[in-house]
């Protein structure tokens, strides 16, 4: 029984850790979420989001007064001394000790301060609004980021297949020009030839493995894995390009939804809004003011002992400030900021179209060089099935297989990075044009 029961144990510890060990599997849109949700820029972010949203009331912008509530107490020693006017008698009082103890609210209000407590009311909420166009910024960015990861992630997962094929094929040239050299067929000069060719197929395999490690880790990094060293098996075997972006439809999508241009006319606005604050000063200001308390006195020498007072007071403080030496600067220079602003946005209008356009051609001309290069492939791997029947046949040289095979191997890689390279320009066209979302339906 005991040894069942420890047969059991031992199966299951050894399930845990095999379950520990086996790789994670990821789709782009499980690596997606998993990175909106833990990594540590974007949670900053929405920390600071919060912030402003937290900023964003009413109490801050000046609109609730202040409501104190105070306590004090005061006592003098005194030595005096009076003359009597109907008498002329002299009085004298040493060490006289009076008290005197306050306790009360009192109110401060600001009714009307020429506009001021509206104005930062909504710069304050404009700040909210900004803070959530930050937060959708900083998603955008770590989506592209992630996606361009992923699918580097993968062709690098291809080239290292690629050039594990491209081993096996020297390898098995090695093979069979050894064999041939050995019983005289082959010199050695193509037995080193083929032995050189081995072994900088297997070395560019390493590093294309060292690649994979880079690429893995980075990855990891932008989903925030504790451990960024964790395996990674993606379930995508192919890199799959979207070959039915509209131009048009992307720029208009851009005017409309771009994030960057959102902020630079919130930026507008916060400018707009510092010119009122600026102006507001042109008018008066309406503050209220009062309180309810009780004082107690309590006399040394006196006709009364002592005296308490309940009681509340109130009163409208009405002002304008005539003249402060800055307003005509600050307004002029909140005009400045107004235009800078203006500018700022059509600045920025261009720079996402002229972006726009070189992705758009990029992604264009990598379209045309994919189609292209899927065409070479079929060629390049039939000419290596010929040239392999004939080297077989001895028909061929070592050095004109090689060249086969390096043919076959360069129309791998040229569709790879084709693939790869009109991928990274879909992710950006999409970025600028605020559709990269779609990567999470």
């Amino acid at each position: 029984m005991k040894r069942t029961i420890l047969s059991l144990i031992t199966i299951c510890c050894t399930s845990l850790a095999l379950q520990a060990q086996m790789p994670q599997s990821y789709t782009l849109k499980s690596c997606l979420e998993y990175g909106l949700q833990n990594n540590y820029s974007l949670r900053i972010t929405r920390n600071e989001e919060q912030v402003s949203k937290n900023n964003a009331t009413l109490g801050n912008a000046g609109y609730l007064p202040t409501l104190d509530l105070s306590a004090s107490y005061k006592g003098t020693v005194d030595n005096t001394d009076s003359k009597v006017r109907a008498t002329g008698e002299h009085l004298k009082e040493n060490g006289v000790f009076d008290q005197t103890m306050n306790v009360g609210l009192n109110l401060n209000w600001t009714i009307f301060d020429g506009f001021n407590i509206t104005a930062n009311y909504q710069r304050l909420k404009e700040l909210e609004r900004q803070g959530e166009t930050n937060t959708r910024i900083a998603v955008e960015d770590l989506i592209a980021n992630i996606a361009a990861e992923y699918y580097n992630y993968l062709q690098h997962k291809i080239r290292l297949n690629n050039f594990r094929y491209a081993v096996s094929l020297s390898k098995e040239r090695l093979r069979i020009v050894e064999e041939r050299y050995h019983i005289g067929n082959f010199s050695r000069l193509d037995y080193q030839q083929a032995k050189v060719d081995f072994n900088a197929d297997s070395a560019q395999y390493m590093k294309q493995q060292e690649l994979l490690h880079t690429s893995r880790i980075q990855l990891n990094e932008l989903m925030a894995n504790e451990d960024v060293d964790q395996p990674i098996v993606v379930q995508d075997s192919l890199i799959n390009v979207d070959g039915s972006l509209n131009f048009e439809e992307l720029w208009n999508a851009t005017l409309q939804a771009n994030a960057s241009l959102l902020r630079a006319h919130q930026n507008n606005t916060l400018a707009q809004l510092d010119y009122k604050k600026v102006c507001s000063r042109d008018y008066p200001y309406l503050k209220l003011n009062g309180g309810y308390g009780y004082t107690f006195n309590k006399y040394d020498v006196a006709t009364n002992i002592q005296r308490g007072n309940l009681g509340a007071n109130f009163g409208l403080t009405i002002g304008f400030n005539l003249f402060d030496g800055n307003r005509r600067r600050e307004r002029n220079n909140a005009r400045i900021a107004i235009q800078n602003a203006r500018l700022e946005r059509e600045q920025l209008e261009q720079a996402l179209r002229a972006d726009l356009s070189n992705l758009w051609q990029a992604y264009q001309n990598n379209l045309q060089m994919l189609n292209l290069e899927r065409q070479n492939l079929v060629a390049a791997k039939e000419n290596h099935e010929i040239a392999m029947e004939r080297y077989m046949l001895g028909n061929l040289s070592g050095i004109e297989m090689r060249e086969a095979q390096k043919s076959l191997l360069d129309a791998e890689e040229r569709i790879l990075s084709a693939e790869y390279n009109t991928k990274v320009c879909e992710i950006s066209l999409l970025q600028i044009s605020g559709k990269v979302t779609k990567y999470l339906e």
